[in-house]
């Protein structure tokens, strides 16, 4: 659905690690930014807790309701996701401080850097964020790459790993997932 809509989506590769950390991190109440058609959001399902919400965020009214069809083809109750339409740098600020197991940042890379600066707040400690496109398209390690798409991933890496707030990796998983916990 995402290839016939030209939506990139999460590689199953990225998707299990989503699943992974979900599992890991016993998620009962994870953020989505950048909803798509759904198929990152129910790697993130797959993995919560079976009591877990799912607050999914995009600006594309389609897209959302494309998602909540595929949430409940793949076996997910309606009362598992709250599907929230709107740009998330507006949204963000009405959530909840410190209510978050999970972040994942899939949206355009203007935005990675109130992203991530909201993820602090809204994340409990031992929260985890992942962004994804870490890798820049290919990019990332080109010095030459001055795109700003480049440079901005680029410089949250940058600010995520000298912060005494986080505790950063990169999976080299799909288009790598900037991965931190919160201290």
């Amino acid at each position: 659905m995402a290839h016939e809509l030209g939506l990139p989506c999460v590689s199953p590769g990225a998707g299990s690690v989503l699943r992974l950390l979900a599992a890991a991190g016993n998620a009962k109440a994870v953020v989505e930014i950048g909803t798509g058609t759904g198929v990152s959001g129910v790697w993130l399902l797959r993995g919560m807790r079976p009591d877990g919400v799912l607050t999914t965020i995009d600006v594309e009214h389609e897209h959302q309701r494309i998602a909540r069809r595929v949430f409940l083809e793949a076996g997910f109750a309606s009362s598992r996701t709250r599907i929230i339409s709107g740009r998330a740098l507006d949204v963000l600020p009405r959530l909840a401080d410190g209510a978050y197991d999970l972040i994942f940042v899939d949206a355009d890379t203007t935005e990675f850097a109130a992203c991530t600066e909201a993820a602090l707040r809204l994340l409990r400690t031992g929260g985890v964020l992942i962004v994804n496109g870490a890798h820049a398209n290919g990019r990332i390690s080109d010095p030459a790459a001055r795109d700003v798409d480049t440079l901005t991933i680029r410089e949250t890496v940058k600010t995520i790993r000298e912060s005494d707030a986080w505790i950063p990796a990169v999976i080299p998983s799909g288009a790598g997932l900037l991965t931190a916990v919160k201290r």
